[in-house]
This record gives structure tokens, C-alpha cells and sequence, in this order.
């Protein structure tokens, strides 16, 4: 059995390592490509920073393209907040050089962690009047910035990267072709729906009902489901919670006389 991470990279690579040294045998198969954004606003709205009441993340890789544009010798101004959807893009924040201080998040408990989990955490602090910047990548959910001009804050956005169809080496075409041969023996750990659409676009037309995958989200489930795969545990978008779903769904899977 393998675990195949479809998460962009480096990221991929990041998650496999972890999930190695837990004894989960995974593999990198990304399944989106990070590509630069086009949008000039990106670089300019440093000058901005502020002037904003808070600014918004919603990956690691908005992060990483965000910093990259940032002017020589410029700080992140003590009275923003940097908002984060979750753990993985907190942790950019830090390494970026954000205070722990000025970084808000939903609990580490959350049961998901999206703009949802974010909004109950951020949802009574009082918004009219402020101005907040979404740093993302291409497209996206307007759920959050609604619910932020709802409460009369202005909304703005930068488009920081491009999430476009990745181009497999050999050795990731190697590992789609052992999926598609062996479906039953391969799980997938998906992290966006928009890897979902890409595995349709890689590998059409296939037939994916034996397939087994662990979906961080339940709208990632129900493309998960559309495709075809006709297993699909919803896990929470952290490590532990991989590798213990990935242990309970092997022992699920074993032979009766190969259990403990």
C-alpha cells in the first residue's frame, strides 16, 4: 500500500517526509503547480500594509509568493493582523518573520480549517470601517470577504499565484500509472478540490470506484465521490490526524489473521 500526497510543492515533499518517519509509506504526486501570478497589485500592495486592519492568507504558497515581493528593509506593521486559514500557512507566517503576536488562526482543536473556522474566531471583533486585503491565488471562495463587508469592512484582493496543471516527471507519471493499475492497493491524500479536477484532467477517462482516498475537507469528499472514488474518509487537514487515519484504515483493510 501507498499513501500518494497530490499537495503542490514543496509542501509534497515536506508532508511525505513527516509521514516517512511515522511509518506511513508515502509518496510526492502533486497534483497542482504553484505558477507566479500576473498581477502587479501583488508587489504594490506592500506600500499598503498599513494602512490595512488585517491581511488575509489562505495557503502557505500565498505566503510564499506574497514575501518574495516584499521591498528591502520593509517590516510587517505592528497594528496588522496576518490572518490564516490554517496551521500549515500560520507556520509560513512565522517562518516569514510575522510576530506570533500579530498572527490570528482558528483554534488548533478546529474540526476544519477553512474561511469558516477563521470567521468564528475573527467574526466579533468589530469590522466597519477597516480595510483588509486577501492575498490569494487564482479564483477562490468569496465566502469570507461577504461576511467582512457584511460587518462594513472594505475588501480588496491580490492575486499572488497561479494554481494551474502540473507537468508529471517520469517518476510521478510512473506512480499515476501504478494508481491507475492498482487503484485498490493506492491511497490518496487530497487537500483541494482543485487537485481532484486535475487527477480527471491527468488520467481520463479511469475508473477510480476501488480507489481509497483521505479528504481534508468535505467539499474535497464530495469531488472526491463525483470521480468515482467510492471510499473516501474525511480527516483533519494535520499530520497526526493522517497518520492515524491511514493506521486505522490499514488495520480496516488487513486480512483477518494479519491483525494484531
Amino acid at each position: 500500500m501507498q499513501l500518494l500526497v497530490t499537495r503542490p510543492q514543496p509542501q509534497a515533499d515536506e508532508w511525505v517526509a513527516v509521514l516517512r518517519a511515522q511509518g506511513v509509506p508515502a509518496q510526492a504526486l502533486p497534483l497542482i503547480e504553484i505558477a507566479a501570478a500576473t498581477d502587479p497589485a501583488a508587489a504594490s500592495a506592500w506600500a499598503t500594509l498599513a494602512t490595512r486592519r488585517m491581511v488575509v492568507f489562505v495557503s502557505p504558497n500565498g505566503v510564499a509568493r506574497f514575501f518574495a515581493l516584499r521591498p528591502a528593509a520593509t517590516s510587517w506593521p505592528p497594528q496588522t493582523w496576518a490572518a490564516a486559514t490554517g496551521p500549515g500557512t500560520s507556520s509560513a507566517l512565522r517562518a516569514a518573520g510575522v510576530p506570533a503576536a500579530l498572527i490570528v488562526e482558528p483554534p488548533h482543536e478546529a474540526e476544519q480549517f477553512d474561511s469558516e473556522a477563521l470567521w468564528r474566531r475573527i467574526g466579533s471583533q468589530g469590522w466597519q470601517g477597516q480595510h483588509v486585503l486577501v492575498v490569494r491565488g487564482d479564483g477562490g471562495r468569496e465566502w469570507l470577504a461577504d461576511r467582512l463587508r457584511e460587518q462594513g469592512a472594505q475588501v480588496a484582493f491580490v492575486q499572488a499565484y497561479r494554481r494551474v496543471l502540473p507537468r508529471l516527471d517520469a517518476r510521478q507519471r510512473d506512480w499515476l500509472a501504478a494508481a491507475l493499475a492498482a487503484p485498490a492497493t493506492h491511497w490518496w491524500l487530497f487537500s483541494s478540490s482543485q487537485a481532484v479536477q486535475h487527477l480527471a484532467l491527468l488520467a481520463p477517462p479511469s475508473d477510480w470506484s476501488s480507489g481509497c482516498a483521505l479528504a481534508s475537507h468535505p467539499r474535497i469528499a464530495v469531488a472526491l465521490h463525483a470521480l468515482g472514488f467510492a471510499s473516501v474518509l474525511s480527516v483533519r487537514p494535520t499530520l497526526d490526524a493522517v497518520v492515524a487515519a491511514w493506521r486505522r484504515s490499514i488495520q480496516s483493510t488487513a486480512a483477518p489473521d494479519q491483525r494484531p
